[in-house]
């Protein structure tokens, strides 16, 4: 495909959402909205996008999360709320992870040492890493339950503790995104 077909075809889809009335998500881009008087409007992504990793066992405590995050005004990427049909999940889960400005990495007693998603998951996040300044926080690990998080992972980046105070883990974990956020802005 062409890079001119490319932009045609983009073009089309994002005509044929608005035509029907629905809103259009460009990923990492922002959103068409339908306007009754400009044909449609466009808002930005400004919102940090917060990549969510988790073993399916967790996916209950995973869930509370993403919805705090999300209230609190970030745009979390999750694979139970975001993967459409048929897409092809390995690499749209790949490409999430590389557009996020975090990678919020879950871990417990079942995904710190089940072999699983979440660890290929958390390999190609630490892969990532490693393009990102030394002074900026790109991971952050969450202890779900008393685990042990991995001594890779743990001997270069502190965690934050959901348990057994899960709120006070929510206000330091969302602390430390909003600040590294306002950090970067300056």
């Amino acid at each position: 495909m062409t890079e001119a077909s490319a932009l045609d075809h983009l073009t089309a889809i994002v005509v044929q959402g608005l035509t029907a009335g629905k809103p259009v998500e460009i990923d990492g881009l922002g959103v068409f909205y339908p306007d009754s008087q400009r044909l449609f409007r466009f808002e930005a992504c400004v919102q940090p996008r917060v990549f969510l990793a988790y073993a399916k066992e967790d996916q209950g405590s995973a869930i509370r999360l993403f919805d705090h995050l999300e209230s609190a005004g970030f745009r979390v990427w999750m694979d139970v709320r975001k993967l459409l049909p048929g897409q092809n999940w390995p690499r749209a889960i790949e490409n999430a992870i590389e557009i996020s400005d975090f990678f919020v990495a879950c871990f417990s007693r079942v995904s710190a040492i089940r072999r699983s998603g979440f660890q290929a998951e958390l390999r190609y996040a630490l892969d990532c890493a490693r393009r990102v300044p030394l002074d900026q926080i790109f991971m952050v690990p969450v202890r779900l339950d008393a685990c042990r998080v991995p001594r890779a992972v743990q001997r270069e980046i502190q965690y934050v503790d959901l348990y057994p105070d899960w709120d006070n883990g929510l206000r330091v974990l969302t602390s430390t995104l909003e600040a590294e956020w306002k950090r970067r802005e300056i």
